[in-house]
Order: structure tokens, then C-alpha cells, then sequence
């Protein structure tokens, strides 16, 4: 027999929500679908388990070494536990929404399973909340998400809001029309993902130049696009830039308290990503809230059809919040008419009824921690 305290025990990177905690994450879900709600976009719940190849299609294909896996008795072929959702909201646009008009606007919510945590975030499994936008690659459409995003998060009742603008092809379209060899195209692209100015600093030539600028280029919008329009670069890499800086100049002139920045060289995260993607900030938080950006729904079969969304994390998000303030209980003795119950409910109270007699209902009340008595008919506050 395990004691008490062993099977309080969880696998590392899983925790208990326990009281106060859940309801409040529970609450905050609701709040954001209900945004994403209020701008059109339909809610869809994909199961938690799939067959394998089902979810190791497009952007699943990121998270392939992180997911568990699992052979299915009743028809002997392997199943895989989410890692994460968009791939699951991909499958079901080009399935069995592939004839609704475009472009769709589904949303979701639901809990990911992961092998193991990172450093910012250890928990292996957590809630995500977020939307998809099918159908369109227009810069509006960069802008609809973003800004989504950014409602959601207010309405949630977060502050001090921050997007990090990032290009994961920016470097490989430099890096192509340049025709720089592949060793050094790696070379290039891991060394700006991790700012490592000591190895751009041994990378020669006008591939080393323009390295060693993106890297100066990452921070605030302004500088950043100051830095990015000082260079010459390849058409196609220009063209990404453009439409970069045609995203940020919307963005500030709908929503000018929010803070923007551009890492040009980031990439991890972003794998299967094919336009900007970006990742969402509050200041004195540790981790990213959410990330997103543009990727294709169906390549394999195909050119694929553009796709834009973000996906919010509810464990960064509830430490961006902090506790809430729980409504006051109040004990109702045991034999009060039920009609009570209600009145004091419909004024924001918990009633916590007494299932029998006790000898000093303040007493009780305190045990159960209540923060108020109904007695004689009126509330009285615990001291």
C-alpha cells in the first residue's frame, strides 16, 4: 500500500489545480473564447488523442519528438496524445470543413501533453487557447490575429502587453540569393537564432555583413527597420522586409500603446512557420503568453492553403494575472428556507449550507472558513 504522501506524488512537469486556482484558469478560458467569439471565429474541440500520422502532418510535424505515443487495441495502429493544437484545427479545416466559405475562423481550447518542459516552461502539460484564420495571406490578416490577441489578453485583464515580430525565412532568402554554400546558410541561421556575435564575428564577406546587422537589428521596431532598410539584400528577402515593415506602421496606428519588437533572426519555435510569426509578452512575466504566425494548412498535397493564427498559453497567462480575489462565503445554518440560498447567492455570495444541527454556528461557520454568517436573518462578518 503507498502512504498518503506517495501518491500525492506527479511526474515531473505535472501538477495539481487545485482551489481558487482552477476556477480562475476556468473563468479566463471562457473569457477568451468569448473574444474570440465577439470577432466571428467558431469554436471547435478536436479530441485528445489521434492516430500518429494524423497529427505529425504539417505544423504537428514541429513537435514530433516531444509526443507521447500509444498503440490503439481496437485497430492496432498507433496513436499519438497533442502536443499542440493548431495542427488539429489544420486537419479539420482541409477535412471536414473543406467546402466551408473561406476565409474560416475557428477557435479552440483544450489541454496539450508534452514529453518534457523547457526552461522558460517546465510544465508538461497545459491549457492552450487560440485562434485560426484559413483562407488568406493578406498583411490584414497578420493584423486581425495580432490584434485578437492583444483583445483577448486585455479582456483577460492583462497589462503592460508586448509582440515580438520575428521572420524564421528571412535568413534562408538571404542566404539563397546570395548563393552561399549550405554548411555556412547553417552557419548563419543558428548563430543569429543564438545571438552569438562571437561566431557571426568569424563569418566573412556580405553574408557576414548583413549577419552581424540583423543581429544589431533585434529590439525595438523603429531601430529595427532603420537597421533592416540600410541593407542591400536579395529580392525576395526584400520583399519580406516590406511587407514587415507594412505590418508594423498598421499596428501602430491601431493599437499605438502596444509595444512591438523584431528579432529578424529568430527561428526556433518557428519551424514550419512561412511568413512572419511572432511571440506575445507581458513585462515582469516569465515565458511567452502565446505565439503565432502564418504557415500552410494541406502542403503535402500541394502549394498548401495560407494559414494565420496564435496560440495562447494559460500557464504563462495565469502568472501574468496573479491570484483573484474570491467571493465571500458565507455559512447558512442548517434548516434555513433554500429560498435563502439564492437571495445571497444573486449577491455575489458562496453559501456554504450546514448539512445538521451544530452547537455554536459562528464556530462552524469558522471552520469551514466562511467569511460571514446568516443569522436572524440578516449577515453577520466572522471576527
Amino acid at each position: 500500500m503507498l502512504e498518503p504522501n506517495e501518491t500525492a506524488l506527479l511526474p515531473e512537469g505535472l501538477h495539481d489545480t487545485l482551489v481558487g486556482d482552477a476556477l480562475q484558469e476556468t473563468k479566463v478560458v471562457e473569457t477568451l473564447l468569448n473574444s474570440f467569439s465577439a470577432h466571428g471565429y467558431d469554436l471547435i474541440l478536436p479530441p485528445l488523442v489521434e492516430f500518429e500520422e494524423s497529427l505529425l502532418l504539417g505544423p504537428g510535424k514541429a513537435h514530433s519528438r516531444n509526443m507521447f505515443r500509444l498503440l490503439d487495441p481496437a485497430s492496432q495502429r498507433m496513436m499519438g496524445l497533442r502536443t499542440d493544437m493548431t495542427g488539429q484545427v489544420a486537419r479539420i479545416s482541409h477535412t471536414r470543413l473543406g467546402n466551408a466559405p473561406r476565409p474560416l475562423r475557428l477557435s479552440y481550447a483544450g489541454d496539450v501533453l508534452r514529453i518534457k518542459g523547457t526552461q522558460l516552461r517546465p510544465e508538461r502539460q497545459f491549457k492552450q487557447a487560440g485562434v485560426e484564420l484559413i483562407g488568406t495571406n493578406s498583411t490584414e490578416a497578420y493584423v486581425e490575429i495580432i490584434m485578437l490577441a492583444y483583445d483577448a489578453l486585455k479582456a483577460a485583464g492583462v497589462n503592460n502587453l508586448s509582440v515580438d515580430l520575428a521572420m524564421p525565412q528571412l535568413v534562408p532568402a538571404i542566404t539563397e540569393g546570395l548563393g552561399v554554400t549550405k554548411d555556412l546558410a547553417d552557419q548563419v541561421r543558428h548563430a543569429l537564432d543564438a545571438k552569438d556575435i562571437g561566431e557571426l564575428a568569424t563569418i566573412e564577406g556580405e553574408v557576414g555583413d548583413i549577419s552581424r546587422a540583423l543581429l544589431k537589428a533585434a529590439g525595438p521596431a523603429t531601430k529595427s527597420l532603420d537597421i533592416i532598410n540600410s541593407l542591400k539584400l536579395p529580392t525576395e528577402a526584400r520583399t519580406m522586409c516590406d511587407q514587415l515593415e507594412k505590418l508594423i506602421g498598421k499596428l501602430d496606428e491601431v493599437a499605438p500603446d502596444l509595444v512591438v519588437t523584431v528579432d529578424p533572426g529568430e527561428y526556433t519555435g518557428f519551424e514550419y512557420q512561412t511568413g512572419i510569426s511572432f511571440s506575445l509578452f507581458a513585462s515582469g512575466v516569465r515565458g511567452e503568453l502565446g505565439r503565432g504566425g502564418r504557415y500552410l494548412v494541406n502542403a503535402e498535397r500541394g502549394s498548401g492553403e495560407p494559414a494565420t493564427g496564435f496560440s495562447l498559453y494559460l500557464d504563462s497567462l495565469m502568472r501574468a494575472l496573479g491570484p483573484e480575489d474570491a467571493k465571500s462565503k458565507i455559512f447558512v445554518p442548517h434548516g434555513t428556507d433554500r429560498s435563502v440560498l439564492a437571495d445571497l447567492q444573486g449577491k455575489n455570495y458562496r453559501t456554504i449550507l450546514g448539512l445538521e444541527d451544530v452547537k455554536d454556528d459562528a464556530t462552524e461557520a469558522k471552520r469551514m472558513e466562511c467569511d460571514c454568517l446568516w443569522q436572524d436573518g440578516k449577515i453577520e462578518n466572522i471576527t
